[in-house]
């Protein structure tokens, strides 16, 4: 059986722009289209006025919040089986839990309590930090770039434990699937202490960061699939920052996440967590088990 591909939704304009996106991305995938939509309206108002009195006033809230998603999917990609469901429960907690049983979790960038667009919404945050999926979040949407439509290259960054990896194979199928090019960058730094004023060693330690840096790259890629064209990149500087510049010109940027088994708290790392915070274009996180 097909996971589905699964979105978040709340009614907020940040969320049915991932609705659109999301359409588009089950039919590039051909999976089904699963709707969520999670809140406490059960704690808020009761079960038993729930019973009661058939449907409470939230609860009308969430049925007409998914049914609208799902018309708005159905007009966009007809093809694509859409299913929904409302959940009385938590957003996080509720969303971790679908994304055990799909291809890839979709999110706005901020849901209905979110002031701007600026700096990610805390649901966003929290799952992409833990959920065991990949997780896409419509970065660049405030703009109206977050469209599957856009040609440009799937970015990857490419970390030090990036051989083998999750993501390096998501990049590859995403890159593939789209038909786009997959740029990998790779970012490196010279600290100041290993700068040196002798003429002989000018360079010197900067060379051998960015050689790291490219064999870092060729073993990432070294399983690179036929028919993907591939660009390899090395850039001196943050990664956080290197990555945001190659996001204002990229479809997806695909950065991966380690999963440390028994720790509960956020697993992301800095530079997952700045460019889901700044990207200008949609970003996937994609959880790597250590």
């Amino acid at each position: 059986m097909e996971l589905p591909l699964v979105v978040g939704v709340d009614g907020s304009e940040p969320s049915l722009r991932a609705v659109d996106w999301a359409a588009d991305e089950a039919a590039l995938r051909g999976v089904p289209l699963r709707l969520v939509y999670a809140s406490l309206w059960e704690h808020y108002e009761g079960p038993a006025l729930a019973t009661g009195l058939g449907r409470t006033s939230e609860q009308v809230l969430a049925d007409t919040i998914v049914e609208a998603a799902a018309k708005r999917a159905h007009r966009r990609e007809a093809d694509v089986k859409i299913s929904t469901e409302v959940l009385p429960e938590e957003p996080v907690p509720a969303l971790l839990r679908e994304a055990c049983i799909a291809s890839a979790l979709v999110l706005g960038s901020r849901g209905r309590g979110g002031i701007a667009e600026l700096l990610l919404g805390s649901v966003s945050l929290a799952v992409a930090a833990r959920a065991d999926c990949p997780v896409i979040v419509l970065r660049g949407s405030h703009d109206n770039r977050a469209k599957s439509a856009m040609r440009g290259p799937v970015v990857l960054g490419v970390g030090e434990e990036s051989e083998n990896s999750e993501a390096v194979r998501f990049a590859f199928q995403e890159a593939a699937r789209r038909r786009v090019p997959l740029e990998a960058v790779r970012a490196w730094r010279c600290s100041g202490h290993e700068t040196t004023d002798h003429p002989l060693m000018t360079g010197g330690p900067a060379r051998l960061h960015e050689e790291r840096a490219v064999q870092t790259l060729d073993a990432a890629l070294r399983d690179a699939p036929e028919g993907v064209e591939l660009h390899r990149r090395t850039a001196e500087g943050p990664a956080h920052e290197v990555l945001l510049d190659a996001s204002a010109d990229a479809g997806l940027l695909v950065v991966g996440a380690q999963r440390r088994h028994g720790h509960a708290g956020l697993q992301l790392g800095r530079v997952a967590h700045a460019v889901l915070h700044h990207s200008a274009c949609p970003v996937a996180v994609v959880p790597q088990r250590a």
